[in-house]
């Protein structure tokens, strides 16, 4: 079954990034939020209060003037800003003292400019204004080109800083002759507003903060790769050089820790080929000197026993010597054509009258311990020939891996011991005759060389019978 496509990135570095980013943009959007919404707090204050402002003069001209001249004087003021009306009658939406958003503070705002004897009848609502009022020629638009409210953000034809809805305030007083008069005038709009100044302004705070996240985070990060390198050439070599202790304090304390774990893994190794050291010399001595007693054995059938058994045991001591020699080796890494020490590997074996054959191959270079890898390869073609009958050996490369495959065509292996021959001095039940051998370590002694290269062995049973070895090994 296919994998999901990850979404978020998978390193430290990506994901820390992500979070800076989305981190800023949401900070910026609600400074973007926080700072229209003000801005048009303010356009909605300025605007109402210079509608009223007006509103207030002219009831105060109209109630002084005689009343011959209100009409003419209604006519004078009115206009696409401001329509002021006269009639006999009460307006019929002016049915309560102040309805709407805003029209209580507007209601108030005017009965403490009016005279008393106008404050008495004043009616005022707020509702939506048509867009037709909003983009009238000499509407709105000129109204908002008053030295008053000059500057502030409205819906142009640009579209900056974008559709916003407007509002009509109206408002009627009685006059003491008896007429009512009554004043329309549309206030600024009450959506958000921005400004070309402000958007460049942001985005240039984004194009330094962006880099600067990105230098900051991958300054932290750094550490964590050189670790992870560091850990990788420990395990192809544990007496490989020291991480420099350089960096923050939290940096320097990982490094130090790391190379106090290095320092004692290559001295625990160091102390287990010792102690094998000595113990093939204090088991060396009494096998001499069992070999020695033997040739006194009269009984040339139980002598010849006694021999094998001694040999036997000479045989797994050397085996055992190698196999921890090999793994506490250190072997400088060289790049090496893979294919050519293949080659010479097949052609040796066959020389030694194996049954061992390579199919062509072009070359392969990598970096590795070419002696460590040619005792590997050994020890498999060695194995397979001896529980197969022969070898076939290929090989295939990418750009990031190699693929060494030996087929046998030997009885297999049974599943169950599929994950088990690995393990030091096992041996299944048909490799324990005298004919076959052998002290269990050679594929020990492959797998141990392999992982330290960071490679990988998979044995698989043929369908067309025999063992296949697959190999591989990055470049």
């Amino acid at each position: 079954m296919s994998r999901m496509p990850r979404l978020a990135p998978a390193t430290l570095f990506g994901q820390t990034v992500l979070i800076l980013l989305a981190g800023l943009v949401f900070s910026a959007l609600l400074g973007i939020s926080i700072l229209a919404f003000n801005q048009a707090t303010v356009v909605r204050e300025m605007g109402a209060f210079a509608a009223t402002q007006r509103i207030v003069n002219l009831a105060r001209l109209i109630d002084d003037v005689p009343a011959d001249w209100g009409g003419r004087l209604v006519r004078a003021a009115s206009g696409e800003t401001l329509q002021i009306t006269l009639s006999t009658h009460r307006p019929s939406w002016a049915k309560i003292r102040a309805t709407g958003a805003g029209a209580r503070t507007i209601h108030a705002f005017l009965a403490r400019q009016l005279p008393p004897n106008l404050t008495n009848s004043l009616h005022v609502t707020v509702g939506t204004a048509s867009l037709r009022a909003l983009t009238a020629p000499h509407g709105m638009m000129a109204m908002m080109h008053q030295p008053s409210l000059r500057g502030m953000p409205m819906m142009d034809r640009s579209g900056m800083p974008g559709m916003m809805a407007g509002r009509r305030m109206r408002a009627a007083v009685r006059l003491p002759s008896g007429p009512w008069v009554t004043f329309a005038v549309v206030l600024p709009p009450s959506g958000f507003g921005l400004s070309w100044p402000f958007l460049i302004a942001l985005v240039a705070m984004g194009m330094i903060v962006v880099p600067a996240s990105v230098w900051a985070v991958r300054r932290v990060t750094a550490p964590l790769r050189t670790l992870a390198e560091a850990a990788e050439r420990l395990g192809r070599d544990v007496a490989a050089p020291p991480l420099a202790e350089i960096g923050s304090t939290e940096t320097r304390q990982a490094a130090h820790a790391f190379n106090l774990m290095q320092a004692r893994l290559r001295q625990l190794v160091e102390s287990r080929t010792r102690m094998l050291a000595a113990l093939s010399h204090d088991l060396r001595t009494p096998l001499t000197l069992l070999q020695l007693r033997v040739e006194d054995v009269q009984e040339v059938e139980e002598r010849e026993r006694m021999v094998a058994a001694i040999a036997s045991m000479n045989q797994m001591i050397e085996a055992t010597l190698a196999f921890a020699r090999d793994d506490a080796a250190v072997e400088p890494l060289r790049r090496i054509d893979l294919a050519a020490l293949l080659v010479a590997i097949v052609d040796d074996l066959a020389d030694a009258g194996l049954n061992v054959a390579m199919a062509p191959a072009a070359p392969v270079t990598m970096s590795c311990q070419p002696v460590a890898l040619r005792r590997a390869f050994v020890n498999l073609l060695d194995n397979a020939v001896k529980y197969g009958g022969s070898a076939d050996v290929a090989i295939a490369s990418d750009r990031h891996t190699v693929t060494v495959t030996i087929d046998d065509h030997g009885p297999g292996i049974p599943a169950a011991e599929l994950s088990k021959v690995f393990e030091p001095f096992y041996r299944i039940e048909e490799s324990r005759s005298r004919e076959t051998g052998g002290s269990g370590l050679g594929l020990a002694i492959a797998l141990a060389v392999v992982e330290a290269h960071g490679g990988t062995i998979q044995l698989a049973n043929r369908s067309s019978g025999g063992l296949s070895v697959r190999v591989t090994l990055p470049r």
